[in-house]
C-alpha cells in the first residue's frame, strides 16, 4: 500500500452486497489518502455511548425494537462530516441505504459541504462479485477466537484443517451470519434494498461499475485509480463566496 497522501479526494461511496470486500478496500482507501472511514453503525453506537440527544433518542427507538428513522441519521451523518478530518475527503460506510438517503446526501454535500471547498460529486463505485463468488466467500470464512484472523476455506484455509495458524490449538468458529440459512435472504434483501440506490446514482450517470470478483490487490489498484481520475475536485470549480 502507498503512504498517505496529501491528495484532497471527494465522498467515496462503495456499494456491493455482503462479501464483495466493502470493509477491507474501504480501510485501504483510508489509508492510502489519509481521510476517515465513517460508518453510520459506529456512528449511531458512538452518540448512544456519549448520550447525545440524537443518541438518546435513537436508543428510544431501538429498545422499542424499531429502526432508527433517517431523520436521526441525517442528523447524525451531518455531525460528522462537518469535522475537519473530512475536510480532504472521506469514505461512508453503510450510507446511503436507501434512494431517499442518496437524495438528501446530495443536497447535504451542494449546501454545506461545498461552500468553502472546490466542487466534487461522489465517486459512487459498484463492486460486482459474481453471486456463487459471495456464497464461497461467506459460508467458507472462518475466524479464530483467540487472535482474531480471518480465513476462508476456499480460497485461504489455514494450514491444519480449522485450526489457526498462529493461536496454536485455537479451534476456528463459524459467525452466526455467516450461515447458508442466514446469508441467503440477505443477499436477497440487499439486492432489493439497494438497486434503488445504484438506479438513483446510475440516472446520474455517476455510478461505476467494478469487477470485484479479482484477487484483493488488482481491486484495490483500480479502486485507487478511479478515485485518482473521478476524485478530485474540478480545478475551474467556483466556492459560494466567490
Amino acid at each position: 500500500m502507498a503512504n498517505e497522501t496529501a491528495q484532497k479526494i471527494g465522498p467515496v461511496i462503495l456499494l456491493g452486497p455482503p462479501g464483495a470486500g466493502k470493509g477491507t478496500q474501504s480501510k485501504r482507501i483510508a489509508i492510502h489518502y489519509g481521510i476517515p472511514q465513517i460508518s453510520t453503525g459506529d456512528l449511531l453506537r458512538e452518540h448512544v455511548a456519549r448520550g447525545t440527544e440524537l443518541g438518546r433518542k435513537a436508543k428510544d427507538i431501538m429498545d422499542r425494537g424499531e429502526l432508527v428513522p433517517d431523520d436521526l441519521m441525517y442528523g447524525m451523518v451531518a455531525d460528522r462530516l462537518k469535522h475537519v478530518d473530512c475536510s480532504k475527503g472521506f469514505i461512508l460506510d453503510g450510507f446511503p441505504r436507501t434512494a431517499g438517503q442518496a437524495g438528501w446526501l446530495d443536497a447535504f454535500l451542494e449546501r454545506e459541504f461545498f461552500e468553502n471547498s472546490k466542487r466534487c460529486s461522489p465517486v459512487v463505485i459498484r463492486m460486482d462479485v459474481d453471486y456463487t463468488q459471495l456464497l464461497l466467500r461467506l459460508t467458507g470464512r472462518r475466524c479464530c477466537p483467540t487472535c482474531g484472523r480471518i480465513y476462508n476455506l476456499h480460497f485461504q484455509p489455514p494450514r491444519v484443517d480449522e485450526i489457526c495458524d498462529l493461536a496454536h490449538g485455537s479451534k476456528l468458529v463459524q459467525r452466526n451470519d455467516d450461515r447458508d440459512e442466514v446469508i441467503r435472504p440477505r443477499l436477497t434483501a440487499y439486492e432489493v434494498q439497494t438497486k434503488p440506490v445504484a438506479d438513483y446514482y446510475q440516472a446520474k450517470g455517476r455510478l461505476i461499475p467494478l469487477n470485484a470478483d479479482r484477487p484483493m490487490d488488482e481491486v484495490t489498484a483500480d479502486l485507487l485509480a478511479l478515485i485518482d481520475r473521478c476524485g478530485a475536485p474540478a480545478a475551474s470549480g467556483m466556492t459560494k463566496s466567490e
